[in-house]
């Protein structure tokens, strides 16, 4: 029984929408900043500097999910699943990095006079805001579905997206309606979006560095593990029990506990039993280290 069929499906799914949201944020990102810059909107501009950087971080996920799919070799012989959540980081620091750059360029815009955005920019605005979330809503069902740290923070890169051009919508409908007092309400607006991009970029750091760090899975994962092995003839009892995530595959050592006076060979086959019960615990797991120990007197 392996994994590589589930792993190679999930990551062609997760390939495919980081694909898709490529197409779509490089034809955002260019109206944005065009209407932006001929509608005098720094926010607009600011909002399509964001999608510029969507571009770059589905690139990086496409490019952590292929390297994942790679089954093991020789020299690695757990696989290449640790691409997938270091994409998941090189995200999270790419939305930090961006939200600077646009706080930082709207300080500026706040403190030097310029002229008013034009009414029109909302119509954009409202266009990008319902593909966005749409976009959003779509990605972050396949990441959930193939439980795939950087598709998940690419989806909510996209919602960040949204957000900002919401946040935009609000800043020029004030500089529209308030008149030259206002007008540079868009700039607050952007520069209000960029603290929220930079929360959400440290708020998807936290799952990619746990996973990255072999921080264990769903406590639930390590339930069923137990419950599998405790089950197989031969099993006196359970000790230690750890369960890691690399990639799409997860990979579970366990300490089982058998009665001391039996044979090496009955202990190996019961080793044998027990790894391949666990693995059909879960089409995930890619292997399991079985260590065998005397049962303690009860």
């Amino acid at each position: 029984m392996t994994p590589q069929p589930t792993r190679d499906r999930h990551s062609k799914k997760g390939r495919q929408s980081a694909l898709f949201a490529v197409v779509i944020n490089l034809l955002l990102a260019a109206v944005k900043m065009i209407a932006g810059i001929v509608g005098h909107c720094y926010a607009l501009v600011a909002d399509g500097i964001e999608s510029a950087a969507d571009v770059a971080s589905s690139l990086i996920v496409w490019s952590g999910l292929r390297i994942a799919s790679i089954p093991p070799d020789n020299s690695h012989p757990y696989g290449h699943g640790k691409a997938e959540p270091l994409a998941g980081l090189a995200v999270a620091i790419m939305l930090i990095v961006a939200a600077i750059g646009i706080a930082i360029q709207s300080i500026r815009e706040i403190v030097s006079p310029h002229y008013a955005p034009a009414s029109w920019t909302l119509a954009v605005l409202l266009g990008v805001i319902i593909t966005k979330e749409s976009l959003f809503r779509w990605v972050i069902k396949i990441g959930e579905d193939i439980d795939s740290t950087a598709v998940k923070s690419d989806a909510w890169h996209h919602r960040s997206d949204a957000f900002t051009s919401a946040a935009a919508f609000l800043g020029i409908l004030i500089a529209v309606l308030g008149g030259e007092r206002y007008k540079s309400a868009d700039d607050w607006a952007a520069l209000f979006a960029a603290f929220v991009i930079v929360f959400n970029g440290c708020r998807l750091m936290r799952p990619a560095l746990a996973e990255v760090m072999d921080a264990a899975p769903h406590p639930e994962v390590e339930a069923s593990v137990r419950q599998a092995a405790a089950k197989v003839a031969g099993v006196a009892g359970l000790e230690k029990c750890y369960v890691r995530k690399m990639g799409f595959d997860l990979y579970v050592d366990i300490h089982v506990e058998v009665d001391g006076h039996i044979s090496v060979h009955d202990g190996h086959a019961i080793a044998h039993d027990v790894k391949n019960a666990v693995r059909r615990t879960n089409p995930l797991i890619a292997d399991v280290l079985v260590h065998i120990e005397p049962a303690k007197p009860r």
